[in-house]
């Protein structure tokens, strides 16, 4: 058995709740409830829709899981898929370099609907889910290889199924390997005209991670060498990369390097909106036409992902421009802060914004470069056509890492997606039930006070 295999296998089937401190646990708390506020306001999404019309027709069988919202049960891989959908409808989940970690919540969510689970027992399956996805995501670097962020997803959801399914040491060890050399995407959801598919791709995958799971805990083995064996993953892919050691294995929990957005867009335009901001409190809107040129200096992933190809300088879905630099810097200018209807058809397609956003430049700079290891930078400057020059700059803004958004944030976020939904009030009788999470004996109440 392969080392990587075997250190997944050992952290999933040895950690307990009294490996993490209690700012630990506030901490995967927060990003609990920042996932579940993300999968309210994305209820009666596209996918959603879909999802439960297909789960509809299925029967639950041995392994049950409960989708959020209502009191449906479905088969645990259906239930959790539908879940991870809804808390990544928007993009605005949280987020560590090379993915996006709670997209793997909605299958522990789905098992604690379904059968009694305990606060701490759920808290512990969170941050396998985590732990095992920030180290996969670091180490492996699948997106640079042209692999998409759904290989460190899928793995991690396996490891954590599999402990919250009590498997054994080798029936996780199966999961992993099934899912390791099985679920490999490409990274072509997420170029060109982006759609709804985008932010479904990563929780299809993950939905293998527990379909894995759940072959395992019935007796299928699975490849015991899917990294360091013969046409494995080192050979094929990656070449050969180690993981830093789990939290059980001598390493420190590592949730807290996971940014949680403020924003509804991509990671790397956070920084964007700060600076858009900035320069709307310096610029008044009857001079916007006085514009001549906006340039933005950003680092070479920042404009990979939000400025390199054409469709995201002229979008036409909310999945486009919530990945396109130049409508994310004109629609702040214009509009002031972001929402999710920010990325309604209508302002995507609005006519009026297009010659601003032709304006825009997007340049990688050397500094900026040079200091990104770890940090969010953009640079931004604005010359009119009188001569005058507007800057900005925003570094580490809030909700990054070295900036971390704090409890209230979080809350305030929650109320943000939620209350168009439910109202303030069941907004706040979910956060003050949820965040008591770690002390409840069974989670089922907390799940049903979120249905409507």
């Amino acid at each position: 058995m392969d080392n990587i295999t075997k250190q997944v296998a050992h952290f999933a089937t040895e950690i307990t709740y009294d490996h993490f401190g209690g700012d630990d646990i506030t901490l995967a708390i927060n990003h609990i409830i920042d996932a579940l506020g993300c999968a309210i306001r994305a209820k009666n999404s596209l996918p959603a829709k879909i999802i439960r019309k297909i789960a509809g027709g299925e029967t639950p069988g041995k392994y049950t899981g409960r989708t959020l919202f209502n009191n449906k049960e479905y088969s645990l891989d259906l239930a959790g898929f539908l879940n991870s959908c809804m808390i990544r409808n928007y993009d605005f989940n949280d987020r560590f370099p090379g993915g996006h970690p709670s997209d793997g919540l909605g299958w522990p969510l789905a098992l604690a609907g379904a059968i009694k689970m305990d606060g701490q027992r759920f808290l512990t399956s969170a941050f396998i889910t985590y732990e095992t996805f920030i180290r996969l995501a670091e180490a492996s670097q699948m997106r640079q290889h042209g692999w998409d962020q759904g290989f460190a997803v899928a793995i991690s959801t396996a490891a954590a199924m599999s402990y919250l399914l009590n498997l054994n040491f080798e029936q996780t060890a199966s999961a992993i390997g099934i899912t390791a050399s099985s679920t490999i995407p490409l990274l072509v959801s997420r170029t060109g005209e982006l759609n709804a598919w985008k932010n479904v791709a990563t929780p299809f995958a993950g939905r293998n991670g527990v379909f894995a799971a759940m072959l395992a805990a019935e007796g299928m083995p699975g490849p015991e060498n899917t990294f360091e064996g013969r046409s494995g993953l080192f050979e094929n892919i990656t070449g050969p990369f180690n993981i830093t050691p789990f939290p059980n294995q001598g390493g420190p929990t590592r949730l807290r390097e996971v940014l949680i957005k403020y924003w509804p867009i991509e990671a790397n335009g956070q920084p964007v909106v700060w600076a858009a901001l900035s320069l709307r409190n310096q610029i008044p809107p009857e001079k916007f036409n006085c514009i001549e040129e906006i340039e933005i200096f950003c680092d070479s992933v920042g404009k990979r992902e939000l400025a390199m190809e054409t469709e995201k300088w002229n979008p036409k879905t909310r999945e486009t421009a919530d990945h396109s630099m130049p409508y994310i810097f004109a629609r702040t200018l214009v509009d002031g802060p972001l929402n999710i209807s920010s990325f309604e058809e209508e302002p995507v397609n609005d006519p009026s914004i297009r010659p601003l956003m032709k304006k825009i430049k997007a340049t990688v700079d050397k500094n900026i470069e040079a200091m990104m290891s770890g940090h969010l930078i953009v640079r931004v400057s604005i010359k009119m056509k009188d001569g005058t020059i507007h800057n900005a700059e925003s570094f580490d803004p809030i909700g990054h890492p070295l900036n971390p958004m704090s409890e209230k944030d979080v809350f305030n976020k929650f109320q943000s997606l939620g209350k168009p939904v439910i109202g303030a009030d069941h907004c706040n009788e979910i956060i003050e039930e949820w965040v008591k999470m770690r002390d409840a004996v069974d989670l089922r109440p907390l799940i049903s006070i979120m249905e409507f």
